[in-house]
This record gives C-alpha cells, structure tokens and sequence, in this order.
C-alpha cells in the first residue's frame, strides 16, 4: 500500500505533467507591432502570438480593458490567448497604448498631449494588419480574423468594427492594402457609450483627455451605439446586470442598435457576475462564465468546417 507521501508525490508528478503538456499545446512569439516606425511611445506596445499547434486558421486580435489607462494584461489577455489556442485558435493578444498610471493620478495630460484617442485605434488596427499580412505564417485566413475585448478593451474592437473604413494608420505613415474590417467582434462586459447618463467616466477620461471629455461632439463620435455601420461584423455581446463598474445599459443600448441595423449579434445578458471576470474560473459567477462555452458554440455556427475541440 503506498504511503500517503508517495502518493502526494506521483500527485505532484503527474500535475506537472499535466501542465507541460498543456503548455507545450501552443507557442508564444513575443513582438513590437510598431518597432521601425516613427509612431510616439511605440515601445511601449506589445503583441503577444499564441501559435496553437493544430491551428483552424481562425484568429482573434485580444484587447484586454482597464479603463484606457491600464490594462488587465492577465485574465483578459494572456490567459484568454492560452484559453482560444487550446480550440485551435490563433490569438494576437495586444498591450495597446493606454493613458497611464501616471495621467489617472496626476492628469499630466493638461500639460503634455500623451496618450489618447486615435492612439489606441491605431493600435488596434495595426494589430489587424499584421494579422492580415503574416497570414501565411501564421496559418490563418485573412477573410477570418476576428476581435475581442473587454471593458474599455470592448469599446475598442467595436470602435474598429465600426470606423473601419477610416485607416488611421495612415496618420501613422503606414501604407497598408490589409483589411481593416474584423470578421467578427466580442466585447465582453463593454464600454459602450460616451455620453449620460450610462457613461462609464474614468474609460472617457482616459481615452478623450481631461479637455475633450467635456466636448459632446467628441462624446457623440465616439458614442458606438450612434455609429453602427450596415456592413458591422458579426457581434457577440455579454455582460452582467449587477455590473458595479461599467453599467449594463450600456450593452443594453449597443443590443438596440445592433438590431436597428439588422446586424446578426448574439447578446447574453447575465444575471450576475460582477465585472473583470475574463476567462477566470474563479472570478465572476458560475452563470456568467458560461460565456466561453457560448462563444465557441457562436463562433462554430459561423465557421461549422472549423475544428474547435
């Protein structure tokens, strides 16, 4: 009979195992989306390749939240690029630039011009970009690259959804025949609008400034449930109703404006569950973590020939 020692022991053995395994199920190329360029604080974004290693050729560009001035660089980004490689996808998860610590603290930004919109668009549209021309790389279909985010992260794969025929990159000096259109859009638990009274206020600081916030036709241009475009992308929408951070009606009000345009959209409206939950299997609520087994079935109604075991 084995000790109780022994048995912790081949308990520890095979768990490291298990994990190697697990984490040998895909690879990870580590890059400067901006490296070479002219582009103010390009060193400062990252992009992160989860490489799986029987890739379906369906991508997704990630785009972690917090609030445009940090970002969740953990549960919603490097453990949801681990999660989507595990079914195959190929995920570009991206540090995009954000105000900084240093702005929500001091608001350096009545003095300096910083960090702010366009800056995170192009950020995201350059994320696209290099997804569309390093397709072969990477084993992926250029017709099937795809965006999720969270929070402040979700605002900004709709504001790609919906401003996609506006190439910031260009402001960039960045000449690109990719396409900038996503395939399809996730925003989880997102910011949505710009204006009163659902706005979340420290996302609008962070991405106008402290002098453009207070200008409602910067609220209104960036306020996405007034620009949902009739070729939007495919949209697949969650959040929780006892959400204490971004209010859930402002889910609410991008579901209203997905159906007016007739836009195929999927929008699960969770009880509770909180905020920041991610891909966590402990944070959130047992209801709202469904949300990943409800994407993958989302997304294989869009590509059934697309292996996502």
């Amino acid at each position: 009979m084995r000790s109780p020692l022994r048995l912790f022991i081949l308990f520890l053995l095979l768990s490291a195992t298990a994990w190697t395994a697990q984490a040998e199920s895909f690879q990870i190329d580590t890059l400067k989306p901006w490296q070479g360029t002219q582009v103010r604080f390009r060193d400062q974004v990252s992009m992160f390749v989860f490489r799986p290693e029987k890739p379906n050729g369906l991508s997704v560009v990630v785009c972690p939240g917090g609030s445009y001035f940090w970002l969740d660089q953990s549960t919603e980004g490097t453990e949801v690029g681990e999660w989507l490689s595990r079914h195959g996808i190929t995920a570009f998860v991206l540090f995009y630039r954000t105000a900084g610590a240093a702005e929500f603290i001091w608001n350096t930004r009545i003095v300096f011009k910083g960090k702010r919109h366009p800056d995170m668009i192009t950020d995201g549209q350059r994320a696209l970009q290099w997804a569309w021309e390093n397709a072969d790389k990477y084993h992926i279909d250029r017709d099937k690259i795809g965006m999720m985010g969270f929070s402040a992260g979700g605002h900004l794969v709709m504001s790609c959804a919906c401003f996609h025929t506006t190439n910031f990159l260009q402001a960039a000096g960045i000449q690109t025949e990719a396409c900038l259109r996503p395939a399809f859009v996730a925003p989880v638990y997102p910011v949505v609008t710009m204006r009163k009274p659902y706005v979340h206020k420290r996302s609008q600081r962070g991405l106008l400034g402290n002098f453009r916030r207070n200008d409602k036709k910067m609220q209104d241009s960036l306020s996405l449930e007034r620009h949902i475009p009739s070729d939007c992308p495919p949209v697949f929408l969650i959040n929780c109703v006892d959400d204490p951070v971004v209010d859930y009606h402002n889910s609410v009000l991008l579901d209203s404006a997905l159906t007016e345009k007739r836009i195929p959209h999927l929008y699960l409206q969770y009880a509770r569950g909180k905020h920041g939950f991610g891909v966590s299997d402990y944070f959130g609520s047992p209801e709202c973590r469904q949300w990943r087994a409800e994407f993958l079935r989302w997304l294989q109604g869009i590509y059934p020939d697309r292996p996502l075991d």
